[in-house]
């Protein structure tokens, strides 16, 4: 159960429409490595986490990964308002704009919709682990790339914040990476896996 602020974790306040930037941010909210499929991937593989603190950071960090849908929601829509169709022809936008008006959608920056492919969930906390912690990364450099491309301060500002949140996640997964690990470690999980491998004599 979740209590929702009606505030954004960051503000946003865009002064100037752009459906090319829009178009740019877009893969953030339904791309392979955005804010939509990164919530929905934690918080499916909290359910069969092993541990209550590998639990609890996984609905913490998906959670906050829906905080961050929100504010390139925002972003998309305050980008999107009052645009002219020259605007829109101009920022090569028309097929976004004949489908979805400006309305929110999520789909990549290529126009490809969200699709449940884009995550993983195995069940396995090392597997799911090390998905989270590459899927952080790939978020990261995604920000980056988008800081390549744009030049408003209201957007880098914004999306500079969510950047150093991708890094503050990759830390903290990597923490539950080790802490998983050494609990599994103690336990000769590498040695077999019960009811599968017979037991080998590790060297």
């Amino acid at each position: 159960m979740w209590q929702y602020q009606k505030t954004l974790q960051y503000p946003i306040n865009i002064q100037n429409s752009n459906p090319l930037y829009a178009k740019i941010i877009s893969s953030q909210l339904g791309g392979p490595d955005g804010e939509l499929g990164a919530s929905l991937r934690y918080l499916n593989q909290r359910f069969s986490a092993p541990y209550d603190d590998v639990r609890g950071l996984l609905t913490d960090i998906g959670t906050e990964e829906l905080a961050h849908m929100e504010m390139i929601g925002t972003m998309m829509h305050q980008l999107t308002k009052n645009l002219s169709a020259e605007q829109i022809k101009r920022a090569g936008f028309e097929g976004y704009f004949v489908d979805h008006t400006n309305g929110v959608y999520p789909s990549s920056t290529a126009g490809v919709p969200f699709t449940a492919a884009y995550l993983q969930s195995k069940g396995d906390i090392i597997t799911d682990l090390h998905e989270d912690l590459a899927a952080e990364q790939k978020a990261r450099t995604t920000y980056d790339n988008i800081l390549r491309l744009i030049d408003d301060p209201d957007i880098m500002d914004a999306i500079r914040f969510l950047r150093a949140r991708e890094i503050v996640h990759y830390q903290r997964f990597g923490e539950a990476l080790q802490l998983v690990t050494d609990r599994l470690n103690s336990k000769n999980f590498y040695a077999f896996t019960p009811g599968v491998d017979r037991p080998v004599k590790m060297h």
